[in-house]
């Protein structure tokens, strides 16, 4: 099984710690689309219209000086690194050591500077989305597209994907629609379903806690993740169609 994260926009910087070493993230075979995006970055970075650019407001400031310094700034792991709501209902850090390994096995989180890197890959703290337009590459979902799919695919091999990403990271890789299923979340109002980005980072956070903690084998097959999904909540299942993967619902009251 893989289990699909997007990152969080903010961030915890570390504190301590050496600085990032491209060549021990996984998927190496992205580092030179990786050095592409990293320069362009620092070069933005550094403009006049950096916050214009990269979308993010005057009081971030600190968040873009940031990536002026990402080959010097102390670097943790990805799971220390990214905080917010979803991480926070994943809760890493209250896992025993074996559900620990299995989230470093198991969890792959897209990133518009990194393109995908494993959950205790040492990275900095940093300020860029998969929806930016960066110049000296363009959109950064449609560049990491050319990059993902093969590494990807590999890393997936023939196992479930349960996919938690957002729809502004989904677009830079579709996993096979044969073997994924994406994870939707809805609020159950008057008997009507409405989506609620809260409670849908939230509860994505606790899906992937619960598969990571869970007795029992990883679900294979999107029906054996809808079982496993109703063992906490209400849901349902959409089958995949020819270009489509399967949805999981998750229902909330």
């Amino acid at each position: 099984m893989l289990i699909l994260l997007p990152p969080s926009e903010g961030k915890s910087a570390a504190r301590t710690g050496g600085p990032l070493q491209l060549e021990e993230l996984h998927f190496p075979e992205l580092n030179h689309a990786r050095r592409d995006v990293l320069d362009a970055l620092r070069t933005v970075s550094g403009a006049e219209d950096a916050h214009a650019v990269l979308g993010v407001g005057a009081s971030l400031v600190e968040d873009v000086q940031r990536n002026l310094l990402l080959d010097v700034a102390p670097a943790a792991p990805a799971h220390d690194v990214y905080s917010g709501v979803l991480y926070d209902a994943l809760g890493y850090a209250g896992m025993t050591s074996v559900q620990k390994r299995r989230a470093r096995e198991q969890c792959v989180v897209m990133s518009g500077l990194w393109g995908a890197i494993a959950f205790g890959d040492r990275i900095p703290a940093y300020r860029l989305s998969m929806s930016v337009d960066l110049p000296g590459t363009g959109r950064l979902a449609g560049f990491w597209r050319k990059h993902l799919a093969a590494p990807l695919a590999r890393h997936a091999g023939t196992g479930l994907v349960v996919d938690c990403r957002s729809s502004t990271y989904a677009a830079a890789w579709a996993p096979p629609v044969h073997q994924s299923a994406a994870v939707n979340v809805f609020q159950l109002r008057n008997g009507k379903r409405t989506v609620v980005s809260h409670f849908a980072k939230h509860t994505r956070g606790e899906l992937a806690r619960h598969l990571l903690t869970r007795r029992g084998s990883a679900p294979a097959t999107p029906e054996a993740l809808l079982r496993a999904t109703r063992e906490r909540w209400a849901a349902d299942l959409r089958p995949a169609t020819a270009r489509r993967p399967a949805q999981l619902d998750i229902l909330l009251d």
